[in-house]
């Protein structure tokens, strides 16, 4: 027997939106799509994204509290220029988080409020 993740998939209350806000920012290839779904692959192959929509999906907050929606888990992208990366997050739609607890990695927002990290190394 074989396994092997073959993808992430993110809720939202609009997968469509977020799928493309990921398409802009990552440069991936929309692989499939319909109402309420979406999937994303890396042109060179690989794990990818998927988008599911929820009607109840609530955004979560950060950093996490006791009495709000926390965040279950987030992605990690690596760039070369973090500088630069930022300004391109931002110009597809994500906002900066307010609360940066490293110096090198710049945690970001998605339009639905699911935080991603972005980073240089």
């Amino acid at each position: 027997m074989e396994l092997s993740l073959s993808t992430t998939v993110l809720e939202a209350r609009d997968a469509n939106a977020l799928g493309d806000f990921y398409r802009r920012l990552l440069g991936w290839r929309v692989i499939g799509e319909e109402p309420g779904w979406v999937l994303l692959r890396p042109p060179a192959g690989g794990t990818g994204v998927a988008f599911s929509s929820d009607p109840l999906y609530e955004t979560p907050v950060w950093p996490a509290t006791t009495d709000h929606q926390q965040m279950m888990e987030h992605l990690d992208v690596w760039v070369n220029d973090l500088t630069r990366g930022v300004e391109h997050a931002l110009a597809q739609g994500a906002s900066l988080a307010g609360f940066q607890p490293q110096e090198d990695v710049r945690v970001m927002l998605d339009p639905a409020g699911h935080p991603f990290c972005l980073f240089e190394s």
